[in-house]
């Protein structure tokens, strides 16, 4: 008999140590060397969007709160961090179902939604209406105001209620490792 996977949706301090402990495994599995100490850090402190198959973690994805300066007003900013789907178990809708329930939370408590995106990504977040910035990315660093020009093609947004200009400059709050 087939297991059903199920999505849950639980904040950081609600999860027990085998959930922290399977995730932090998977996305390592996942991104295998692309994963660092200060990627596990900024996927911490918020919702995460965890899919079980059984007792088995084969999904996991996060939103934490940040700001973003965009038209002159820090912005309340769900950013997704650490969407990942064991190897075995893609192309099932896992990470739609993952997605969704973050984009819910999204709509709901914040500002507006961003991520940066692989390029293997890129076409799925699209798919689902988020946007590519277009403009010009920063970081507000401890020595001020710094240019993330890598970042530029990687960022994507879910405008909510307040108004973009996608051509615009926008600029995150700092952070140790990877800017966004």
């Amino acid at each position: 008999m087939a297991v059903m996977t199920e999505v849950r949706t639980a904040h950081t301090a609600d999860l027990d140590d085998a959930a922290i402990k399977a995730a932090r495994n998977l996305l390592w599995d996942v991104f295998d060397d692309d994963m660092t100490e200060h990627d596990w850090e900024h996927a911490l402190g918020g919702i995460h969007a965890l899919a079980w198959n059984g007792d088995d973690l084969v999904g996991h994805a996060s939103v934490i709160q940040r700001r973003l300066l965009h038209g002159g007003r820090w912005l309340r900013t769900g950013y997704v961090e650490a969407v990942a789907v064991r190897a075995d178990h893609r192309r099932q809708g896992i990470a739609g179902t993952m997605m969704a329930e973050l984009e819910r939370v999204i709509r709901r408590a914040y500002d507006l939604g961003a991520l940066g995106a692989s390029d293997e990504g890129a076409a799925f977040y699209a798919s689902r209406g988020w946007q590519r910035w277009q403009g010009r990315t920063y970081a507000l660093s401890p020595a001020g105001i710094q240019r993330t020009e890598d970042e530029d093609d990687c960022i994507y947004v879910l405008p909510t209620a307040v108004p973009l200009d996608l051509a615009g400059d926008l600029t995150c709050d700092w952070r140790d490792g990877d800017a966004w």
